[in-house]
């Protein structure tokens, strides 16, 4: 059976993820601890990477490709406390064949508020950690959600 392009539903390399502030993410000060920061950044890459049309477990089991972090940044803007709601907002900003760059935004969904910003860049890898190409289907697909036909 003929199934349509996932993108053909979903072309955009831009995803908005809602999550609640849990207590255990907070910090003696009631302020989120740090590092939180970079497991909502994967939430929000997971996600859009499921509005793509693909999961990674998907590269993994399926392809034997992983997507490694070779660099990441944060820049805290303001606070965030137990039981805020934060949009992640994430936009992928550029792949290559065997790298993809992504950035970030958290949000107050209320008022806009920027609460921090960021960016990952991974490398692919097969199983065995060596750098890898991105296989034509996920390649194809990234590259169409940045609006490049070639």
């Amino acid at each position: 059976m003929n199934q349509p392009h996932p993108l053909a539903v979903h072309p955009s390399a831009t995803n908005e993820t809602r999550i609640r502030v849990r207590y255990a993410e907070t910090d003696k000060m009631g302020v989120v601890y740090h590092s939180n920061h970079f497991i909502w950044f994967e939430v929000g890459r997971v996600e859009l990477l499921r509005q793509l049309g693909f999961s990674y477990r998907d590269m993994e089991e399926e392809d034997g490709r992983f997507i490694a972090v070779v660099e990441a940044k944060c820049r805290y803007r303001a606070p965030v406390r137990y039981d805020d709601e934060v949009v992640v907002r994430t936009e992928l900003k550029n792949v290559r064949e065997s790298v993809l760059h992504f950035g970030y935004e958290l949000r107050r969904p209320d008022d806009g508020t920027l609460l921090a910003e960021g960016e990952t860049t991974h490398i692919v890898t097969d199983a065995d950690m060596k750098v890898a190409a991105l296989t034509e289907k996920y390649l194809s697909a990234f590259r169409i959600a940045l609006g490049r036909t070639g």
